[in-house]
């Protein structure tokens, strides 16, 4: 009796630390490849510019939290927005808000990923965009935070372009938003791409 309920605390305490472990910790530039309804894309963060950005985005990756959700804005030549809602426009729980790391070097520059937020500089938690654009309007300028980008496509860029083709409502009566694509694309799951 006394050995199972020691080999019980040992295997909560083993699951424990490997539930809270890091995603490949001596990666600086993972990749996880998101299986949308259009296809596949395979992102490479970038752990060394923006770790806790990266921290935070593989906390939901973890929980499977992303899978289900649908790219809900899109405007065009500007960015495409996502993981936020389900197919209902039903708002996903979060975590808490986390530090704006968007003085780190990296740019809104076109098929980066960057963190959205809400007005407040340090407001994000869940929710990204992929820039259509080079969108220096985006990046930190003289004092005022701007979105962190926290990585980069490096395969599947065509599936980018596609979704930056599909109709998007200036305004949808049904839900009362901007910029909601007529079909929204579907992120079925992340996975994260073996380490070499």
């Amino acid at each position: 009796m006394k050995w199972s309920k020691y080999l019980l605390g040992v295997a909560a305490t083993l699951f424990l630390s490997f539930s809270h472990a890091e995603i490949q910790p001596d990666n600086p530039f993972p990749r996880v490849k998101m299986v949308t309804s259009m296809g596949d894309i395979v992102v490479e963060l970038n752990r060394d510019a923006a770790p806790l950005t990266v921290k935070n985005f593989f906390r939901y990756v973890k929980k499977a939290q992303y899978n289900g959700t649908i790219f809900h804005r899109l405007v065009p030549d500007f960015v495409i927005q996502g993981g936020g809602y389900d197919k209902d426009f039903q708002d996903k729980p979060s975590y808490e808000k986390i530090v704006n790391e968007s003085g780190n070097g990296l740019k809104n520059e076109y098929g980066t990923i960057a963190m959205a937020r809400e007005r407040g500089p340090h407001s994000g938690t869940r929710q990204f965009f992929f820039n259509l654009n080079d969108n220096t309007s985006l990046n930190p300028d003289d004092g005022d935070w701007g979105y962190a980008v926290f990585g980069r496509i490096v395969e599947g860029i065509e599936v980018l372009e596609a979704m930056a083709e599909l109709e998007s409502q200036a305004y949808s009566d049904d839900i009362g938003w901007a910029d909601v694509p007529v079909d929204p694309p579907t992120l079925k799951r992340i996975e994260v791409v073996p380490q070499n």
